[in-house]
């Protein structure tokens, strides 16, 4: 099978890439400029995916796409319009590229959303499937909106998949989670050791990749949509624990009350940063699993272990040359270079 891969340059891009090529998918990296991309047999140029053009010879001899390309929300906020930006990208594109592919005869088209299109919970059980949409803000909104536009598009004959992740981590991770990491590295005590009774899940990026390899080949998976997590649910506590053990850091959480946090964070400007450390997000993938037989091969040691190994390289490759590096929790004797 031949599956063009947009965004396949990107953190989840790579490892889809990667995940393909070792089940011997013919894979078609699609980039802005046609970079090449590690484990891809070929590289089409995307273009700006926003600007309106008929994407058709993109898709010659496609099989299946996998759709990741996406302007996220940490590249949005900043932007004059986001929402505008959010759906020029996420939604119009996205129906560019499913009509394109239902008018080529692509047999398959996998879509990345996100688990933000159900919305926040702050407790209560995890969210499935069947929940009734609720997403907050132009970010989560313009998933759902792609979402539904695929849905429509799907009845001209193109099988579509949908796969809500939540935070996706790695080697190669990008924004909450790398800050997170730099926060864990740290030698500072983190006011995070109150936070044991909320319920977050993460999904390692391999995991993902192979969920959606099996999306792809599985033929009760056209038509569906899935919420998918690796290892149960943790809370903001457990996961600095965690992170600072994989770190080689001393624990160092200091019990503050989270409505303390809120407001600390409210008074800075950053409350939805205090959410996201405070707030639930928790997921039932027990639909991927039952239907299709997916199960998580990474525990939450090695995930994490696997993207520190890839933190410190890339902290040793950005330090200035002849000057050493020292190890997380190591210390330099007197008198010693």
């Amino acid at each position: 099978m031949k599956v063009l891969v947009t965004g396949a340059d990107g953190f989840v891009g790579r490892a889809v890439c990667a995940e393909l090529a070792r089940a011997g998918e013919t894979v078609v990296a699609g980039t802005r400029g046609a970079v090449p991309v590690p484990h891809a047999h070929d590289a089409r140029a995307l273009g700006d995916l926003a600007r309106p053009r008929d994407l058709g010879d993109l898709l010659e001899d496609i099989d299946a796409v996998v759709h990741l390309a996406a302007r996220v929300h940490v590249a949005a906020d900043s932007l004059p319009d986001p929402a505008t930006a959010y759906r020029e990208l996420n939604v119009d594109a996205t129906r560019r590229l499913g009509q394109a592919a239902a008018r080529t005869g692509v047999r398959r088209l996998i879509f990345l959303s996100s688990v933000k299109v159900h919305g926040e919970r702050t407790t209560g059980r995890p969210f499935v499937e069947t929940d009734v949409p609720y997403p907050r803000g132009p970010y989560a909104l313009s998933k759902l909106e792609a979402e539904q536009a695929l849905a429509e598009i799907s009845q001209a004959g193109l099988e579509t998949v949908v796969l809500r992740p939540p935070l996706v981590y790695g080697p190669g991770v990008k924004a909450n989670f790398l800050a997170l990491l730099r926060l864990c590295d740290s030698a500072l005590p983190l006011p995070l050791g109150a936070l044991s009774g909320n319920r977050r899940n993460l999904v390692y990026v391999d995991d993902l990749a192979g969920a959606i390899r099996v999306c792809l080949a599985h033929p009760h998976a056209a038509g569906r949509t899935y919420l998918v997590a690796s290892g149960p649910a943790l809370s903001t506590a457990q996961l600095a624990r965690e992170l600072r053990r994989a770190l080689g850091r001393p624990e160092r959480l200091l019990p503050v009350p989270p409505d303390a946090l809120r407001l600390l964070a409210r008074l800075a400007g950053r409350a939805d940063a205090a959410g996201r450390l405070v707030d639930s997000l928790a997921v039932d993938a027990g639909r991927i699993a039952s239907e299709l037989g997916w199960r998580s091969g990474w525990s939450l040691a090695e995930g994490l272990k696997s993207t520190v190994d890839w933190y410190r390289g890339r902290r040793t490759a950005a330090s200035p040359p002849g000057r050493p590096v020292r190890a997380a929790g190591s210390r330099v004797l007197p008198g010693r270079r």
